[in-house]
């Protein structure tokens, strides 16, 4: 199936960038809690936000992914 590759790679590359990008939010928010400077709280607290924003967008990308290549889905 031409282009096939292509989408179970992009579906792919887009899970780990979510799985990444995930973790890199928890580590933010347990900086978050255990700051001890008010302005770093902030700070790590807004980036765990900024990141959740683009998680949910990576969310819809993927779920348009699996729509479009439902044999991807899982992958």
């Amino acid at each position: 199936m031409p282009g096939g590759d292509d989408s179970m790679t992009i579906a792919s590359n887009v899970k780990q960038t979510l799985a990444s990008l995930e973790g890199a939010k928890a580590t933010m928010e347990m900086y978050g809690q255990i700051s001890q400077e008010e302005g770093a709280r902030q700070t790590f607290r807004r980036n765990a936000q900024r990141l959740e924003e683009v998680l949910e967008l990576l969310r819809q990308r993927l779920q348009t992914l699996e729509l479009e290549e439902p044999q991807y889905k899982g992958f």
